[in-house]
């Protein structure tokens, strides 16, 4: 009985690889376009950056520090303060994307101006967000300085020093950003393509019938679809990882095991929404539109084109339906900061109970049209 499920859903999928190889179009989707789109859309991203939120370490405690950052919760350009007291609340709070940027202020801050030497804090931003950390950390820098103007002076020509960091990707090449979010993208566009022509090209080839009236149950249908799909954008990833790394000399900072599951469990949840989508179109050209209509909201909602924390309300809520979002994160986070397993679980705990939504829709739909 389960040799034989297992040898009727092997020769599905056998059926399914050779169908999306012998189609030019197809293989011309799954092999040139994600390459080609890898390299053109590298340069091709801008983002603008509202509601800063600021974590802030004030060793200093004195009526200079506490002044300086009232300038900044003063500013319409920053929203939430963090006020930490050591280092690694410090860092946690950078390192879980709670914030865009942190103050660090020395205890010497205050004596220094008080004895008109150079003061110094420090900016510290999130690299993994490219455009994000050097923006934020611009503003930052307007405002450190205009005080430090101010206070010269009346001070005996004291002024105050600002020292960026950025962590994660400490000279801010955009290309780490943009190239990293980039193969999560492509590898989910392909994923949703496939699995969204599967069912409706056998509706307009006109052997969906065969499919219907052979021995395969609707759960061997379903398999037989979708594992070919998520197998080629699980290889097309690993290959998109390799050129980021190779020609445009990005670090792998995290566990690869980590990054493959995250893909995977992602790539579930737009398997789902793909075999979704064709299960009620009648043609390609609908499946087509309709994972377009499907991909344009769910990359704006992912945090790629603005961040979310300057989204309205009711759409960073929304977003928690997004799986882009999650893949998003883990993608960024795994490569380039080397995400541990405990941020990893958190962004994943999501993706699986999106994927069990979709693929449970998915799977009833078909039924449903079955019967």
């Amino acid at each position: 009985m389960i040799r034989n499920f297992f040898r009727r859903v092997l020769a599905l999928m056998k059926k399914e690889f050779i169908t999306i190889w012998n189609d030019p179009k197809t293989k011309g989707i799954i092999i040139g376009l994600p390459i080609v789109q890898l390299l053109i859309f590298s340069n091709a991203a801008t983002m603008e950056v509202q509601n800063i939120d600021v974590v802030t370490l004030d060793r200093s405690q004195s009526v200079e520090s506490r002044e300086l950052l009232s300038r900044f919760e003063n500013s319409t350009r920053f929203r939430n303060f963090y006020y930490v007291d050591n280092e690694a609340e410090f860092k946690k709070k950078l390192d879980a994307q709670k914030v865009q940027i942190g103050l660090m202020i020395n205890n010497d801050f205050s004596r220094n101006i008080k004895a008109g030497k150079a003061a110094t804090v420090q900016v510290i931003s999130d690299g993994r967000q490219t455009n994000s950390a050097s923006i934020a950390s611009g503003y930052a820098s307007q405002i450190i300085t205009g005080y430090g103007a101010e206070i010269s002076p009346s001070k005996n020509g004291a002024a105050i020093n600002t020292v960026v960091r950025n962590w994660f990707n400490p000279n801010l090449e955009y290309k780490w950003y943009i190239l990293t979010v980039i193969v999560a993208m492509l590898s989910l566009v392909t994923t949703l393509i496939l699995t969204a022509l599967s069912i409706a090209r056998e509706r307009e080839l006109g052997t969906f019938d065969q499919l219907i009236v052979s021995p395969l149950s609707s759960l061997e249908i379903l398999l037989g679809k979708s594992i070919p799909p998520l197998m080629i954008a699980m290889a097309l990833t690993m290959v998109m990882t390799g050129i980021v790394m190779v020609f445009f000399h990005i670090p792998f900072s995290g566990s690869f095991l980590l990054f493959m599951i995250a893909i995977f469990i992602s790539l579930l949840a737009i398997v789902g929404v793909g075999l979704y989508i064709s299960a009620i179109c009648n043609t390609q050209q609908q499946a087509i539109l309709s994972a377009m209509t499907f991909m344009m909201p769910a990359v704006l909602l992912s945090g790629f084109i603005s961040p979310i924390e300057d989204m309205p309300v009711f759409l960073q809520y929304l977003t928690w339906l997004n799986p882009v979002r999650f893949f998003m994160v883990l993608t960024r986070g795994i490569f380039l900061k080397g995400m541990g397993l405990a941020d990893v679980i958190t962004n994943i705990i999501p993706l699986i109970i999106i994927a069990a939504l979709t693929l449970s829709l998915a799977g009833r739909t078909f039924k449903r049209k079955l019967g």
